[in-house]
């Protein structure tokens, strides 16, 4: 019995001593990798902005290295890219205006807007100047006088503004005051709105002031709102941060939740200058302010309504003239209605419309006057965005994902069709992703092409074809290399349905071993309005998933079923069931799993933030016995304690007891691993009181978990706490899931 009792005490002794032990030097390799770390540091021009001339005259832009930052130009004329202005004579300026030194290689500023050939305008230390490129002066800008409570009207002759909750207006040529609505009081505000960030203090503070008129082009009009919140509910908030204060302050905000009747409702209304005459539309008060379009033709609007449940949507045309209200057209879903956008081109009388309706996201042309919708893209892929629309020419200049055969779904193209369907042109023929930006007048298009293992090559093309005419940036990332590093890999599954060919990334430490085990991480974000496959190279890295990699992980990223940028029947399967987007990241793993022996599917930790923190914590209570480990950040635990806008859309409304089924609060009583629960005590996005349920949840279950709050911090953690943050959620993985001892003072530059 002894020896059989030594020989035991020996195995644990053994498997301990195997276990992987990290060195100051793996985390100093780990923070080597942190994208503040890398960017502009060690990687330069992954992600070149462009700033477009508004006389479209050409555009600048700036490319970085290690030695120095450049401000570059590039005009039509001599298509070659210059020096947008002398920066060493600049410098010099600086330097005797600053009374400190400034080096011409590093000028205080990135950006810089150009306000005609000879004059340009940034910002140093809060102040802006204006440089004069023919004489070398440099002045202060001088500061436009504006008052965000008042409007002026196009034609300049009136001052909107408001005054004890009603609408006024003042003729700036005579002094004349017109009071324009007479029925407002506080909690019935004309002229206002209210917004998610809008804190107020104490019980029976005042509410931040907020004015929003909408002229007519020719002056006639107003469209504004009515903000009624005499039946809005507030969500609160506790703020212990103030060094000064002992007791926490009392904060608020008004927020409606999921099944909400009584909430802050915003009723359009409209006035005629000239008579004064008030038009309520009181059938669109409605949670989710409808939105307004005025046409050229004098007293013409268009509204978009977006009716509560995001089932409908409805667009009308409405003549103030003879108070004659139509419906153009109206659309509906058994499901949602979540990627429909309609943009206005009254030359032609129709509107552009990008809808979902018949099984993807495509554009169709809505004739006004007929009533009628054609299809002007059609075919099983996503059209991400209208760019420009050539009236002229009758044209559209589109990017989307998906089309081209034997690429990967989340590439993004540009493409050229006619409005009636006919010459569709694909302007960035390379298999990679591509981000473009278009000049004023749609004559040429910057593309930084690139994909998650090709660094970014930036070009100048013409609209028209897609001709490349300059090449101006190539991204950087010797030093990267130097690093030994990795680029990341691209991997496929099948998704739940046994069918459907999923997407993801992966990234291993630059030690990788492939005859050791790793325990793996699942970066999650399943919130149903995006995607997380890294698409372009700076996504790639700009996550620091490679960071975390290097302490002995390897990490992955997963689009499974109900993600957004594919198919309408691929998106729907997040709707009213949105914590089942996890099954297909099971599934990914452990085929990942069976695929390398590398990866240990024993060992599977999670984290996110946000939505992703929500997927964290459900990952561990729904699939308790894969997820050992996770971290979940500022996470919507239980949609029904959420902003009624992003559940309602996803989870549907009214409330029924689908969100019941996907509350990590009540699945507390499932945990098996380790859990670390994150919220800023301020956060008025996510409010934090549903990680204090899943707490008092998780108590009652009698769960051991872990929680911590930083009292100061919003939706994000800034500053000292985002890094005290990193710290505690890299060693949260490397003591529960590495099963390592891990360091906390180590620096994080």
């Amino acid at each position: 019995m002894k020896k059989y009792f030594l020989f035991f005490i020996g195995l644990v002794v053994l498997s301990r001593a195997d276990a992987q032990q990290l060195s100051r030097q793996d985390y100093a390799r780990a923070v080597s990798f942190l994208w503040p770390n890398l960017n502009n540091k060690k990687v330069f021009n992954l992600n070149t902005q462009y700033s477009w001339f508004t006389d479209s005259t050409g555009f600048s832009f700036l490319t970085q290295s290690k030695e120095e930052k450049i401000f570059n130009k590039l005009d039509w004329k001599k298509m070659e890219v210059e020096r947008l202005f002398d920066q060493n004579r600049l410098a010099k300026l600086l330097t005797d205006s600053l009374k400190t030194e400034i080096k011409s290689s590093d000028l205080p500023f990135n950006s810089v807007k150009y306000i005609d050939k000879s004059h340009l305008e940034f910002n140093v230390k809060g102040k802006d100047y204006r440089l004069d490129l023919n004489t070398y002066s440099l002045a202060p800008k001088k500061k436009e006088e504006s008052n965000p409570m008042e409007e002026r009207s196009p034609d300049g002759k009136w001052v909107a503004y408001s005054e004890g909750y009603n609408l006024f207006i003042k003729s700036t040529e005579t002094g004349l005051i017109k009071q324009l609505s007479s029925a407002g009081k506080k909690n019935y505000e004309y002229a206002s709105y209210y917004g998610w960030g809008e804190i107020i203090e104490g019980e029976n503070g005042e509410r931040p002031p907020h004015f929003s008129v909408y002229w007519s082009p020719d002056s006639r009009w107003i469209q504004t709102y009515i903000c009624d919140l005499t039946k809005g509910q507030k969500m609160y908030l506790l703020d212990w941060s103030v060094d000064t204060l002992y007791r926490a302050r009392l904060l608020s905000y008004y927020r409606g939740s999921p099944g909400d009747t009584n909430m802050v409702y915003m009723i359009p209304v409209f006035f005629n200058v000239e008579t004064g005459e008030e038009i309520r539309k009181d059938e669109f008060r409605n949670v989710n302010a409808a939105s307004f379009e005025w046409a050229k033709e004098p007293g013409i609007i268009y509204e978009e309504n977006h009716v509560r449940g995001y089932q409908q949507v409805d667009e009308y045309r409405y003549d103030l003239n003879n108070k004659i209200q139509e419906k153009i057209y109206s659309e509906t879903s058994a499901t949602n209605i979540d990627n429909f956008n309609a943009m206005l081109v009254e030359e032609w009388g129709k509107f552009i419309i990008t809808s979902e309706k018949d099984g993807w996201k495509q554009l169709y042309i809505l004739d006004i006057k007929e009533k009628t919708l054609k299809p002007v893209t059609n075919g099983g892929y996503y059209v991400n965005d209208i760019l420009f629309i050539d009236k002229k020419l009758r044209t559209i200049l589109f990017i989307a994902s998906g089309k081209e055969t034997g690429r990967n779904p989340y590439y993004q193209h540009a493409y050229k069709i006619n409005i009636d369907g006919k010459g569709l042109t694909l302007l960035t023929p390379e298999n990679a992703n591509h981000d473009i930006s278009v000049s004023p007048d749609g004559k040429y298009f910057t593309d930084n092409i690139s994909t998650y293992d090709q660094p970014t090559r930036s070009v100048l093309r013409e609209s028209s074809s897609g001709k490349i005419l300059k090449e101006l940036t190539r991204a950087n990332i010797d030093e990267l290399l130097a690093m030994k590093f990795h680029f990341s890999e691209a991997f496929t599954a099948i998704a739940r349905d046994g069918i459907t060919t999923i997407y993801g990334a992966i990234w291993k430490p630059t030690n990788f071993d492939s005859s050791k085990k790793y325990p793996l991480i699942d970066q999650s974000y399943t919130g149903p309005h995006t995607n997380q496959f890294p698409r372009n190279f700076i996504s790639a890295i700009a996550r620091s998933n490679q960071a975390l990699a290097e302490l002995g992980f390897v990490v992955v990223t997963i689009d499974g079923l109900g993600t957004a940028g594919r198919s309408k029947a691929f998106h729907n399967f997040s709707y009213k069931n949105m914590g089942k987007n996890l099954t297909d990241h099971v599934l990914a793993i452990r085929e990942l799993g069976k695929r390398y022996t590398w990866i240990d599917t024993s060992r599977v930790g999670i984290f996110g933030h946000s939505a992703g923190g929500y997927d964290a914590g459900h990952a561990v209570l729904e699939f308790p016995d894969f997820y050992k480990v996770a971290v979940a950040s500022s996470g919507d635990h239980d949609f029904r304690m959420e902003k009624d806008w992003w559940p309602e859309m996803y989870m549907g409304w009214p409330v029924d007891s689908t969100y019941n089924q996907v509350s990590n609060i009540t699945m507390a009583g499932n945990l098996k691993g380790k859990l670390l629960i994150v919220h800023g005590g301020i956060d008025e996005n996510v409010n934090p009181s549903a990680t204090f349920k899943l707490a008092e949840a998780l108590v009652k279950a009698d769960k051991e978990f872990d929680m911590l709050i930083f009292p100061s911090q919003h939706h994000g953690y800034q500053g000292k706490f985002n890094d005290y943050f990193l710290k505690k959620r890299w060693n949260y993985f490397v003591e529960h899931l590495l099963g390592a001892k891990p360091i906390w003072d180590f620096e994080l530059k």
